[in-house]
């Protein structure tokens, strides 16, 4: 079973053999850090971000107890604080709770005990606070999520319908075949583009509620797959589409998180295409060796600004007007990455293209 780390103390006082024996009857359970005054203290601080409870004495030369805890208390929050003071001065007491926010206070002389019990409470009043402080930022994230959710619902699901109505009622008005065509297609259009946001909120459903279901991958078939399915796309748009698949081993994984890792890339890549460039390419290279498979997703496109780069994994963030797009695919992507405890990483130029490369490791 592997060893639990002892948790970190940090013990201020400027009476060395306070500290001393402070080190000496606590070392062998907890990781004990002394500091004759508060710079030392500061230093320990700095070097140890996992302290989780700091002792101080109230009567320090220069600078009290309290005086030094209202001093960190901005920086250093998580660690709880602890006061020692030899004498019984209530107002002493106040302030080390309302300035220092102090947890608790232990009298000196102190008994073994008394240290012992106020580190047992101290440290479960940290992991709750640590636990909660991963909630509220997972919470924050949800409602993020939500009122982006909610307004991309309203325009990408209403635009594409408010779209067909419109092109509707002018047929109604047209007895020119050609005209009543072009309705159509402009109807075809926001079809699509509502099937697309109907899809990609599938897949956020999926990769947010489903588990992995980890199998054996055939990347050549995973790939022929995806040819069948962009066969009329890069047809049609004059896109020369590269692909080089090298599998050395067998690859175990989710295939459901790879299809849709290598359908979002790649939708993106026929999608963000210079439509003035004669020789447009689209490359997709898969290396599986040394435990991981490298997914390489190329193209000589529109590219992303380099102030983009940080912004496109977000959900609804588009980077190009070119197209209309959900914003939810390159989130999705990220999803399914994370997911698979992967990496990704992006390299992109205006007007010159863009390089995803996907990292993921055997299961």
């Amino acid at each position: 079973m592997e060893k639990q780390e002892k948790i970190k103390i940090l013990y201020v006082d400027d009476e060395i053999n306070n500290l001393t024996g402070f080190k000496a009857s606590f070392r062998m359970n907890y990781n004990i850090m002394i500091a004759v005054n508060a710079t030392d203290a500061m230093q320990h601080l700095s070097s140890h971000p996992d302290i989780r409870v700091i002792f101080c004495d109230q009567r320090m030369p220069g600078k009290t107890g309290v005086q030094f805890f209202e001093e960190i208390r901005s920086r250093y929050p998580k660690p709880i604080r602890i006061l020692l003071t030899g004498y019984t001065d209530i107002d002493s007491v106040i302030d080390s709770i309302n300035l220092g926010n102090v947890f608790r206070y232990v009298k000196k002389p102190w008994a073994d005990d008394d240290i012992l019990g106020a580190i047992n409470e101290a440290n479960k009043f940290y992991v709750s606070n640590s636990l909660l402080a991963v909630k509220n930022e997972e919470l924050q994230r949800a409602y993020n999520e939500l009122d982006k959710f909610s307004y991309s619902v309203t325009h990408d699901m209403r635009g594409p319908l408010l779209s067909v109505l419109g092109a509707i009622d002018a047929a109604q008005h047209m007895d020119d075949i050609t005209e009543i065509r072009k309705m159509l297609l402009m109807m075809q259009d926001s079809v699509k583009n509502l099937d697309d946001f109907i899809q990609s909120i599938h897949d956020y459903y999926n990769l947010n509620r489903g588990e992995l279901e980890i199998k054996e991958i055939d990347f050549n078939e995973l790939v022929e797959e995806q040819i069948k399915i962009f066969n009329f796309t890069y047809l049609v748009s004059d896109v020369r589409f590269n692909t080089n698949i090298i599998q050395k081993e067998i690859f175990r994984g989710d295939v459901l998180s790879i299809k849709l890792i290598l359908n979002n890339l790649l939708s993106n890549a026929f999608k963000y295409q210079r439509k003035d460039n004669p020789n447009k390419t689209v490359d997709l290279n898969i290396l599986v060796e040394n435990g991981h498979a490298v997914i390489d997703v190329i193209d000589n496109g529109v590219g992303i600004a380099e102030s983009y780069l940080g912004d496109i994994f977000n959900m609804f963030f588009r980077a190009s007007t070119q197209e209309v797009g959900s914003g939810f695919g390159l989130y999705n992507v990220k999803a399914a990455v994370t997911k698979l405890n992967g990496k990704i990483t992006v390299d992109s130029e205006i007007n010159k293209g863009t390089h995803f490369k996907v990292l993921v490791q055997n299961k």
